[in-house]
């Protein structure tokens, strides 16, 4: 007697519907509806930034959609191809890149501006998770299997550090560095590396970052020194979210965004105009959902039978947990202000199509998982 796996449907079903991993698509749907309630609030009740955010939010969600049917060895053959792609693109944004907002991190292809960075945090895993495939199993030790991959980490980073957009040359040298973890790299080496990270602090604050930057991480470690100035972001921040309590203000009644007191409200400070009208509870709500959804990209890669796929599974859910978990620390004041997103919450189409083609990439090494499942036979 058998039971066949859970990829076999009613006929009544089409195999790449049934395939589909529909409570994820449903609390991937409540996350991008719940941002819209915040936006529409953030726009003072108008659709200035929701309709966009919805428009891109069903395209994007679609082109996961189209992503999931992408066979695992076809991301493991185009892996190390889009990296070169990418990079020849973020080198073509230092020469050709256009300007906005003080930095340079776009390239203008026709009727199309793209930003390469945000791809980047994407393919820097696809890239690293190929390379230890390819790598034998002996080697995952010595020195080859470090320096090639710190040198793959180190240049988009480096190029990215340019633009200048710290949170983005984080994320991807994070989402490296994971990869590189969970592949086997032994840990005293991390630990040696953090050290050295360390004692380069000052060097690094005082030699390398901008003004900007630098200031933000002096506003992180005392922002009641310049409430008016420096710290008005996070000051401004704290309280919209302290006022809004266990159950918050409801729906439409902020006063911290609606009164113009809490600047970029929309985008990197989303999660403080959504507790102040909904509360802790609001906030739950998305750590959560977040949590499940995460949860369910490790479950993908212990599942999952290649090295490249647990790999790749592994170190996109981990990058989704530091866009989550970045976001929030540096919302309560608990990390410097480095302009990461709150995904599926925040204003922007770069950071929610990254954040899509992360899932659809999950999408599509959970069908292939449940299209290996052997039959179970009792």
């Amino acid at each position: 007697m058998s039971r066949q796996s859970s990829s076999i449907t009613p006929g009544f079903v089409p195999a790449p519907v049934a395939q589909l991993p529909w409570g994820i698509i449903l609390l991937i749907c409540l996350l991008g509806g719940f941002g819209l309630l915040v936006l529409y609030s953030a726009a003072g009740g108008a659709p200035r930034w929701a309709m966009p955010q919805g428009i891109r939010f069903v395209a994007f969600l679609g082109l996961a959609l189209a992503l999931s049917r992408v066979r695992v060895e076809i991301w493991s053959m185009l892996a190390l191809p889009l990296y070169a792609l990418f990079l020849v693109m973020l080198v073509g944004v230092e020469l050709l890149g256009a300007v906005k907002g003080g930095s340079q991190r776009w390239l203008e292809l026709g009727i199309i501006r793209i930003q390469p960075s945000e791809l980047m945090k994407v393919t820097i895993i696809l890239a690293v998770a190929r390379f230890y495939e390819i790598l034998p199993a002996g080697e995952i030790r010595r020195f080859g299997a470090i320096w090639p991959a710190v040198v793959m980490i180190g240049m988009p980073a480096a190029l990215v550090m340019m633009q200048p957009d710290l949170g983005t040359a984080l994320m991807i040298t994070a989402g490296g560095f994971t990869v590189m973890f969970l592949a086997g790299i032994p840990l005293r080496l991390f630990i040696g590396g953090a050290l050295a990270a360390a004692v380069s602090i000052p060097i690094v604050v005082n030699y390398v970052l901008h003004d900007y930057q630098r200031n933000r991480v002096l506003t992180f470690l005392n922002p009641e020194n310049d409430p008016l100035g420096t710290g008005y972001h996070i000051s401004q921040s704290k309280i919209a979210i302290g006022s809004g309590g266990w159950f918050g203000k409801g729906f439409l009644n902020g006063t911290q965004s609606h009164l113009d007191y809490l600047p970029e409200g929309h985008t990197d400070f989303a999660l403080a105009t959504m507790m102040e009208e909904w509360g802790l509870m609001g906030g739950l709500f998305v750590i959560l959902v977040w949590g499940l959804i995460i949860r369910w990209g490790i479950q993908i890669a212990i599942r999952s039978q290649s090295r490249f796929a647990r790999l790749t599974a592994a170190g996109i859910s981990t990058t989704l947990f530091f866009y989550v978990f970045i976001n929030m620390a540096m919302v309560m004041g608990l990390a410097p202000v480095v302009g990461i997103p709150l995904p599926l919450i925040s204003f922007g189409g770069s950071a929610q199509m990254t954040t899509l083609i992360c899932i659809g990439i999950l999408m599509a090494l959970d069908r292939e998982n449940r299209l290996n499942r052997k039959t179970v036979r009792w």
